[in-house]
């Protein structure tokens, strides 16, 4: 299938390119990040979140601003200031060939390189490489993170460690100071885990695990938005050893992904690979994510 590739301005994100094959599209930002900031059919609705308005944002002491933009971006664990927030609204060195696009920001002030290559395979699949370089002279520890903001409105489906270790322990779950337990948008089952998006939430939540099938669900109206990624190693994950998080608030939500955390050395490269893969249903979403359960627990 051929893929089609074009330069274009999107909405207010200024100059961005496109992937597509006539089934899914992709749009990226060449101006600011890079940003992955839509995917979806290519006469459909974006499964993204757009922050077309500039709502999430962090103000960087001494560096200025930093703009989530949405979409999907690549970060570095752990999440500190200044440099998880160092503000990446400069142009974006873009290469294309055949079915494959590099992005490629300026380096860091903190010694880094990131980049994104998004691959388009199949009808409706994308590879996107998540990849930072230590462009420092020395060694430095850190873990690669991915983060995807999904558009609001949806529910995430994921499955959860069923390894049977005996007397060890399988399953690992981490919170942060701001999530409530009880929190209605969140449910925990032996099997799975569930994370609803509210648009009219006042607070924010976040969980991590050891999701070890590689793989989570996110349900928004007719479309299905699989991602899936590196099987769990026995390494070291940032957060208490989780391989997965996934945060929402009022706007959006996110689905992420982490890689091993340790020292890289000058000019090793640390690289997340993950496959997103779209599809519509006829079922109404409650049908949808009641069967993925069904499928979970069987």
């Amino acid at each position: 299938m051929e893929v089609k590739f074009t330069e274009m301005e999107y909405k207010n994100y200024g100059n961005c390119v496109c992937l597509d094959n006539g089934t899914i599209k992709v749009i990226a930002t060449a101006d600011v990040g890079p940003r992955i900031v839509f995917f979806g059919f290519s006469k459909g609705q974006n499964i993204l979140f757009e922050d077309t308005d500039r709502n999430f944002y962090e103000i960087n002491k001494g560096y200025g601003v930093w703009y989530a933009y949405g979409g999907h971006r690549i970060w570095c664990a752990p999440e500190t200031i200044p440099e998880t927030y160092l503000p990446d609204n400069s142009r974006v060195d873009v290469q294309f060939d055949t079915n494959r696009v590099i992005l490629t920001p300026e380096k860091t002030s903190f010694g880094k390189q990131f980049s994104l290559i998004i691959t388009m395979e199949g009808e409706s699949t994308v590879y996107v490489e998540n990849r930072i370089t230590n462009c420092s002279n020395k060694p430095v520890e850190f873990a690669p993170w991915s983060v995807t903001g999904l558009a609001a409105g949806g529910t995430e489906i994921i499955p959860l460690c069923t390894d049977n270790n005996g007397f060890l322990p399988n399953r690992t779950m981490s919170l942060w100071s701001y999530s409530d337990v009880k929190d209605e948008r969140f449910t925990l089952a032996d099997k799975y885990a569930l994370l609803r998006h509210d648009a009219s939430a006042k607070t924010a939540f976040k969980v991590g695990f050891n999701v070890t099938g590689g793989q989570v669900i996110y349900v928004n109206g007719s479309q299905i938005f699989r991602k899936t990624f590196e099987e769990y190693k026995n390494t070291s994950y940032p957060d208490f050893c989780c391989n997965f998080e996934t945060y929402t608030n009022n706007l959006f939500l996110e689905c992420e992904l982490l890689g091993e955390m340790r020292k890289y050395q000058p000019g090793e490269t640390a690289s997340i690979t993950e496959k997103w893969e779209l599809r519509s249903s006829e079922w109404n979403a409650d049908k949808v994510i009641k069967e993925y359960i069904s499928n979970i627990t069987a």
